[in-house]
Formats: structure tokens, sequence, C-alpha cells
């Protein structure tokens, strides 16, 4: 039966608003937008819950030249962290992430329709990881490590010609730093994603590659409560023996919103400028933060 895509849209933001209430604001001056960036850790006790969407589409790549018949490769990711230190050092969480893609020139939306059409669409939970995050520096309390390992659950990863996920282990470290400077209204967060992907060279193109990927994110605070922001990233797949190498560059815009004292929402846009052995497509994104 193929389930209506405003329904199940509908469905899961009334269970986002509905599971999450306002907590008490903390003592710092400002909002968790504005405080509790990537690089900072919470504190013993709190939770750091987020629910972020991203649709991938595109009718280009570096493949061929011209239009190409469409492909959609949607992923949502639902992380949860919880602080384990008096010093705000360490936090545990888990991450866990469903996608579903659809190609074969299938409308973006119908990513949505979750109808497992033989030959043009696949769904379902992908990957699992167990994830630790920390300060290593006491000093430096606005520089943090994110350390998770990425567990498959997919049996292949392409199933009559529609790919679903990499089946393969990965080791994900991102390194966060960001700077506030005077006057709160402007803030700068630069990161660097690295993913060691290992396994069988034939069960996916990623295993045996490491990926690293740089960006660096320029916010603009109208006000404690909202932010714009401006990014730039460059993914670069070096060859560890697969016989395989990628690279792009993406650009893009967003903006925050702290809807709550406890909850807020992100969305976010970029387009693939340039790149090699890849797809030329854009992105759309949409997340929900509820830190309490």
């Amino acid at each position: 039966m193929k389930i209506s895509k405003s329904l199940v849209i509908t469905a899961i933001f009334s269970m986002a608003f509905s599971t999450i209430h306002a907590q008490e604001e903390t003592t710092t001056s400002g909002s968790v937008i504005q405080n509790l960036t990537p690089s900072k850790l919470i504190a013993k006790g709190q939770f750091d819950l987020k629910w972020f969407n991203n649709l991938y589409t595109q009718t280009e790549s570096t493949f061929s030249e011209g239009d190409e018949p469409r492909q959609t490769f949607f992923t949502a990711t639902l992380e949860g962290f919880t602080g384990i230190s008096d010093s705000k050092r360490v936090n545990l969480g888990l991450i866990l992430e469903f996608k579903s893609n659809v190609i074969a020139d299938r409308d973006a939306l119908d990513v949505f329709s979750f109808d497992g059409e033989t030959g043009t669409a696949r769904s379902g939970f992908t990957s699992i990881a167990p994830a630790v995050k920390f300060v290593p520096f006491e000093s430096i309390t606005n520089f943090s490590v994110q350390s998770s390992f990425f567990i498959p659950l997919v049996d292949n990863e392409v199933e009559d010609g529609v790919f679903l996920d990499q089946k393969g282990f990965t080791w994900q470290n991102r390194f966060f730093y960001d700077y506030t400077f005077p006057g709160d209204t402007f803030q700068l967060f630069t990161e660097l994603n690295s993913e060691l992907n290992f396994g069988d060279a034939d069960d996916s193109f990623a295993n045996n590659s490491l990926n690293l990927t740089p960006g660096l994110f320029f916010s603009y605070f109208p006000s404690s409560k909202f932010t714009v922001l401006a990014l730039v990233q460059h993914s670069q797949r070096i060859d560890l023996g697969n016989n395989f190498e990628q690279d792009f560059t993406a650009v893009g815009g967003g903006a925050k919103y702290q809807l709550t004292k406890t909850l807020n929402l992100e969305t976010l846009y970029t387009n693939f400028v340039r790149g090699n052995n890849t797809g030329l497509g854009e992105t759309f994104n949409l997340g929900l933060r509820a830190v309490f």
C-alpha cells in the first residue's frame, strides 16, 4: 500500500513536537544555538537529542555530460548523547541512520513513499554507531572530538540496481572548533570529519578508503535565538586499496531558530559546485535538536 507523503511528514513532525517538552534554561546567557555549538559538551546528567534529515537529489554528475535521470537519496539520522563527567569533558551517545533512495527519474519526494518498488526504490535502517565525545584539552573547551564506530545493517549495498548504503565498517572522527567574536554577533565554526572505511572490497565501493571532509561555517546572530549562516565544505576520498578516489566541493547556507528553551530548528541548503567521480546535486536539510 502506498503511503501518503504529506501524511508521513505530518506524522513525523507531530511525534517530534509532542514528545519534546521545554525545560529550564541554563544560567548561561544566550540560547542553545549560540552556546552549545557542536564544539561544546553537555553537563553530567543532561541529554542532547538531534534528529537531522538530509535529502540529496541530482540530475547531473561527473560521469556523463548533460542531464541524467533523477536520483534522490534521503538520510534521517537520530543522535542521542548524555554527559557523564562533572567537568563537561566526556559525553557518551548512540547514532542510528535510516535511508530511503529512489532512482530512474522518480520524483524527489518519492523517497517518502517507502514503496520498495523493484528496480527504483529501497529503504531501511542502514547503520548504528556507539559514540563518544570528549574535550582533549581542559584549557580549550571550544575544541572537541567526536569518535563513532558505524556498524552496517544492510545485507547488500546494491539490489536490483538500487544503491542503499555502503556495506562496511566506518570509524568516524570529527574534530570541532568554534570562535565567537566580541559582541556575540558573529561566530566561526570549523569541522574536520575523517572516515576510515574498511571491509571486503567486493562489498562496497568505499571500503579500504579514507574520507576527509573539512568544513567552514560562518554565522550571524541578529538575536540570541536566531542565526543565519554560510558554509563551504570539501570532501576528499583517498584510495587505501580499493582503486577508487573521489572528491567534491559544496557551498550553501542556512538558518537556526530557538523554538523553546529546549528545542531548536535548523534548515540548511548546499549545492555541489564541482567534483570528480561524484554526483553534482543539491541537498535540502532539516533538523530538530533538544537539550535538557
